[in-house]
């Protein structure tokens, strides 16, 4: 399988002697918080919230998910024993040179809407239950930026969908081409996690609408917060490059994911048992959950009887209105014979 250039396109600067470069992980990411983004607002207008204060808090959710995916890539890279970043701190800045943690984002992201809703007077339950689901078909859109960086890939595979990567892009210790040349494949972890988090997100919005009334405000989240730990757990059984805590081969990220199930089933029992219902939007019909299967089934159904019973009524109303016509068309010639008979009456 070859590997895409990591630079999708450059727009020249002449007179900086430079250009601006666009690379895949980049639009990637971008398009994955623009249709989490969307998802998110349309959920809000559902709810009878305004959809604006999502798009309101989108500029701040992404800059402070970058910060805290930094962030948390470099504590957990510290704490691994990997001191780069302390020896050259400047470093920390480098974003460029990569190093990010979607798990930083996530906890970046959940202060950022805490803070905003709490600026706004909005509930802020009420907008991470918005907002988690969309994080799940956000983030698998974005996991295809890691296939063109060569990274997030698993131990070695004969399996037919393993991918390459170069020597440039391999980690200890598969990067001694010695052991593993470079027709050795891997598995794509990037991948996995792509698949699942399409899957969990498909899932959960089935659950959203078939349970639409059930869900109490919040508890949305704490289901989001449950099926990324629990995908995100096993796909750290492939991520090899993840810092490890000392003395285990438990990684930091793996650890926080049995935190994330931990409080998603706090929070839903919690909110499930003590907290409040969705309040019933004002335009019911605008913010109804789009129909399920079995309904539009029945709608069919019950449409094609109301059909047929139509069909007959017609056919009966035409009838009759065919009878009423022939009885005032034979009207006319009684009278007329009525009229001769008393002629001939007269003339006798």
């Amino acid at each position: 399988m070859d590997i895409m250039h990591p630079v999708a396109f450059r727009i020249p600067i002449p007179f900086l002697d430079t250009s601006l470069d666009f690379t895949w992980y980049g639009i990637s990411i971008v398009l994955g918080v623009v249709v989490a983004t969307a998802y998110a607002s349309r959920q809000a207008r559902r709810r009878g919230e305004n959809p604006d204060n999502v798009w309101d808090m989108f500029i701040a959710l992404v800059a402070f998910g970058i910060i805290g995916a930094r962030i948390w890539y470099i504590v957990t890279a510290t704490l691994g024993g990997n001191m780069h970043y302390v020896q050259n701190p400047l470093q920390i800045l480098n974003i460029r040179a990569g190093g990010t943690n979607i798990f930083g984002a996530i906890m970046a992201g959940i202060l950022t809407i805490i803070i905003f809703c709490k600026i706004r007077k909005l509930n802020p339950w009420m907008y991470l239950d918005f907002v988690g689901p969309g994080v799940l078909l956000g983030q698998g859109v974005a996991r295809w930026g890691n296939f063109v960086n060569q990274e997030l890939y698993g131990p070695p595979t004969t399996l037919p969908w393993g991918i390459s990567i170069d020597a440039l892009h391999r980690i200890p210790p598969y990067n001694d081409l010695a052991l593993y040349p470079l027709s050795t494949r891997f598995h794509p972890a990037f991948l996995y996690e792509t698949i699942y988090d399409l899957i969990a997100f498909a899932i959960l919005v089935y659950l959203i609408r078939r349970l639409w009334d059930k869900w109490n405000i919040g508890s949305i989240f704490g289901a989001y917060l449950i099926f990324h730990g629990v995908g995100r757990f096993m796909i750290e059984s492939f991520r090899f490059d993840q810092p490890r805590i000392a003395g285990t081969d438990i990684s930091y990220s793996r650890a926080l994911t049995v935190v994330f199930v931990l409080c998603g089933a706090a929070i839903i029992y919690f909110h499930q048992t003590r907290g409040k219902p969705y309040p019933v939007p004002a335009d019911v019909d605008a913010e109804e959950p789009a129909p399920l299967l079995d309904e539009v089934v029945e709608d069919v159904a019950l449409a094609s009887v109301q059909e047929e019973a139509i069909e007959v009524a017609s056919g009966e109303i035409e009838a009759l209105i065919e009878t009423d016509a022939e009885i005032e068309l034979e009207e006319p010639s009684s009278a007329e014979e009525t009229d001769e008979r008393s002629s001939a009456s007269d003339e006798a």
